[in-house]
């Protein structure tokens, strides 16, 4: 079965051009073409498992980059659907992140400073259902660093493909400010409510 490309209802943003979002558009467009082929190409070398130990060891490593790549990217657009909607204090994700950091804004502090680490990533806000928390986390690329089991709540990419056309590399925090303003936490609130409810 193969992995489907999905689509997105991405309204015209703060600060992240229509130009950026169509490129980076095609690049999550590659991870799901490529997901698929790495998966066809794992098929084949299978059928002589033994000549083809070392490739089918590289390729299998591969998938996870792929793999990690589409999903992640698709909770990222995902976040941006229909238009910017604030998240609402009574909301069942804002009290649960007031609960756990003391309150909204110095979880936000943590995850803004997260996704300002140097180098590629992604700044993550999980869900762990084994000990009914959230957690906050950089992946670097897209495939060392996730949190095994956990739900991704909330991803935000810190490629320089996601800003820099937009932002030059100098302007990354403010790229970060900018994503918060776009974001729907309405979606938000549903990859929660979907991850507590597992």
């Amino acid at each position: 079965m193969q992995f489907i490309e999905q689509k997105f209802n991405i309204p015209r943003m703060k600060g992240i051009s229509s130009k950026t979002t169509e490129e980076h558009l095609k690049l999550y467009a590659g991870y799901v073409k490529h997901a698929n082929l790495v998966l066809e190409k794992i098929k084949e070398l299978k059928q002589d498992s033994e000549k083809n130990a070392y490739a089918l060891a590289e390729i299998n490593r591969r998938f996870g980059f792929e793999f990690n790549g589409m999903r992640n990217h698709e909770v990222y657009f995902r976040s941006f659907e229909d238009s910017s909607t604030p998240l609402a204090t009574s909301d069942t994700l804002a009290k649960t992140i007031t609960e756990k950091w003391g309150s909204f804004d110095t979880w936000l502090a943590e995850f803004k400073a997260i996704a300002l680490t140097r180098g590629i990533g992604w700044s993550m806000l999980y869900y762990d259902p084994v000990s009914k928390q959230l957690l906050n986390a950089w992946v670097d690329e897209q495939h060392f660093g996730q949190l095994n089991g956990c739900q991704t709540i909330l991803a935000l990419d810190m490629w320089e493909h996601s800003f820099v056309a937009d932002y030059q590399p100098s302007g990354k925090k403010q790229y970060v400010e900018d994503f918060f303003a776009n974001l729907n936490w309405k979606v938000i609130e549903q990859n929660f409510s979907r991850a507590i409810s597992k």
